[in-house]
């Protein structure tokens, strides 16, 4: 009878392991999706927490897996920061305006959701006029771009939020 308790208790040990990483995981999603949520780090904490629960020999995953998570973490979070200036450059913009898109940006997290998109576009407009001396319309292109810009961003950090749930289930069960 003792048995059966014990691995009773084992099982619902992993149990509650799997429910907090599939909370984890849903609200690192969520995260990559709603920029309130830092999703990308979430993810990574979740594959963490899962190790830590369940240990090296029950999670299934692999030390490496780890690296691998972290790097899609690094790419997403340079990618969406750049992206803005990208579009902004891609779209005729100047140096400057470029600069006005990445500042624009990190201006724009302080007044989310809103600022996301709008911080681009007048840092890239305002730098465009005031520093690179365009006139109005190429100023506004090269926000629109930074708008486009940002907007691939956060696309972007979809699909590698998507990748990295599918990397963690894929060493869970495949590799692991």
């Amino acid at each position: 009878m003792w048995e059966s308790i014990q691995s009773g208790t084992a099982w619902a040990g992993v149990g509650a392991a799997w429910l907090v990483t599939a909370c984890l995981l849903l609200a690192g999603l969520v995260g990559c999706v709603l920029p309130v949520l830092p999703g990308h780090l979430i993810l990574l904490l979740a594959a963490v927490a899962h190790r830590l629960m369940l240990g090296a020999d029950g999670s299934g995953l692999e030390w490496w897996s780890f690296l691998v998570l972290g790097l899609l973490m690094v790419i997403s979070q340079t990618f969406e920061m750049v992206s803005g200036a990208v579009g902004a450059r891609w779209f005729g913009g100047s140096r400057w305006g470029a600069l006005g898109a990445l500042l624009g940006g990190v201006a724009g997290l302080l007044f989310l959701p809103f600022g996301l998109l709008l911080g681009p576009l007048v840092g890239a407009f305002v730098f465009e006029l005031g520093f690179a001396k365009r006139h109005t319309r190429p100023a506004m292109v090269s926000g629109v771009g930074s708008v486009m810009g940002t907007l691939t961003g956060m696309l972007f950090n979809i699909v590698i939020g998507t990748l990295m749930v599918l990397w963690f289930f894929l060493d869970v069960f495949v590799i692991g």
